[in-house]
């Protein structure tokens, strides 16, 4: 019996995208949701970073391009490719909201969105503690992401994928504008 769903699937596929739709859905529909996406920031064309927004509408730097010659690398600085991740600005809007989902005291179960579980993110030890957490409890469904498997793989990521209560949905141009009834009809089964 699955308690969990993650969509995975290529960068850009679109996972994202799916997640803010699903949660429309059960918004309109009265569920009880928190969480946070990820969202790109573009300036003049680039992709100059990643935001962390929260579904209460806060957001906060993820991560930064910063050229590698930078010399305040003199901080212990957490990097993915040409990216800085701000690790501070991450866990202030992240773990209050994750903490606060795991003492949820509800009769029914509320939904968790945490898109995405990925490098950037598994830089935080609290987070990957509060993920687990999250999992192991009752009272709350997942809605994740999580990358494809590439290079070498991520623990957590791949303890995810091996769960037993967890529905993974593979994303893919091909199946992502037909996809949606599929994946909230997996979440409304783990809230049962």
């Amino acid at each position: 019996m699955s308690k969990h769903v993650f969509l995975t699937g290529p960068p850009g596929v679109g996972k994202t995208t799916l997640i803010q739709k699903v949660t429309q859905a059960l918004k309109s529909s009265g569920v009880p949701i928190d969480g946070f996406y990820t969202q790109e920031v573009r300036e003049g064309g680039r992709r100059t970073g990643f935001d962390v927004v929260t579904l209460s509408g806060n957001r906060g730097p993820l991560s930064r391009v910063s050229p590698s010659s930078d010399s305040s690398a003199s901080r212990r600085e957490y990097r993915v490719g040409q990216y800085v991740v701000d690790l501070v600005s991450f866990e202030q809007l992240v773990l209050p909201m994750l903490r606060n989902v795991n003492h949820g005291g509800d009769t029914e179960k509320r939904i968790c969105v945490i898109d995405e579980i990925g490098k950037m993110e598994l830089f935080s030890q609290p987070f990957i503690q509060a993920v687990r957490q999250t999992l192991a409890g009752s009272g709350t469904v997942v809605l994740g992401t999580i990358p494809i498997p590439k290079g070498k793989p991520l623990d957590l990521v791949e303890e995810i994928r091996s769960r037993k209560d967890v529905k993974v949905f593979n994303v893919s141009k091909e199946n992502r504008n037909s996809i949606l009834q599929d994946i909230l009809a997996a979440v409304e089964s783990c809230r049962k």
